[in-house]
């Protein structure tokens, strides 16, 4: 008996189901997207970095990016209530954040490439302003600003992509982004929130968001 637990043992693979779940590195990166579209746009502007870390084949994923955002919009798509006629300029100013998980499908990969299904929970933090002029049949024309701030945004999001190895300790890929169930709160009802940073219009319960990424390793322990 202790001959064939002595070579059992011996027998084991060095990397145990214990190990198998430490990290082996951490993966830092940034958004290419939001990158190039600050400078193309000029009614955007923003960034956002990257963040992973693996557990075996679960990867903890976290992204924290700023938005600001300049817009010239009806007037009455702004407000809770009918009967605002007009045009206005609408800008708000932002951060967020999301935190989730990805589960990769290319266990077997040496190259340690990814093809993932995840999900996230997103958080923002902003304010908007909106200045305007309405043309009313009494009063005549109306110029007004009004603004909010300490405004808190979420979202949920299911994600999807990959991740290539390019050279040794860097990867690119994309991650697509179906995001759902918004909300806002909000302390003032005279401006209805129409922009959240990293979301998108308020008014859209379902969004689609892509990001393209490059990534730079840096590795823990080395992979037996």
């Amino acid at each position: 008996m202790s001959a064939g637990f002595s070579q059992s043992a011996k027998d084991q693979p060095a990397d145990t189901v214990r190990n198998k779940y430490l990290p082996t590195g951490i993966r830092l990166g940034t958004d290419l997207i939001s990158i190039i579209k600050s400078r193309v746009t000029q009614n955007f502007t923003g960034w956002e970095v990257n963040a992973d870390v693996d557990f075996y084949r679960y990867f903890l994923a976290v992204d924290y990016g700023s938005w600001s955002r300049h817009d010239v919009i009806k007037a009455d798509s702004l407000f809770i209530g009918q009967g605002v006629a007009g045009k206005g300029n609408y800008e708000n100013d932002g951060h967020y954040f999301r935190v989730g998980a990805d589960i990769n499908f290319l266990l077997k990969d040496p190259d340690r490439n990814m093809f993932f299904i995840g999900f996230r929970y997103g958080r923002s933090f902003f304010s908007e302003s909106l200045s305007y002029s309405i043309q009313d049949n009494f009063y005549g024309k109306i110029d007004k600003s009004i603004s909010a701030s300490g405004l808190r945004g979420h979202w949920a999001e299911i994600t999807t992509g990959i991740r290539i190895k390019v050279f040794p300790g860097f990867w690119m890929g994309y991650t697509g982004r179906l995001k759902l169930l918004p909300g806002v709160s909000t302390t003032s009802g005279e401006l209805q929130p129409f922009d959240i940073p990293g979301y998108g219009l308020a008014a859209k319960k379902i969004y689609w968001g892509f990001n393209y990424q490059l990534f730079w390793r840096i590795p823990f322990r080395k992979i037996k």
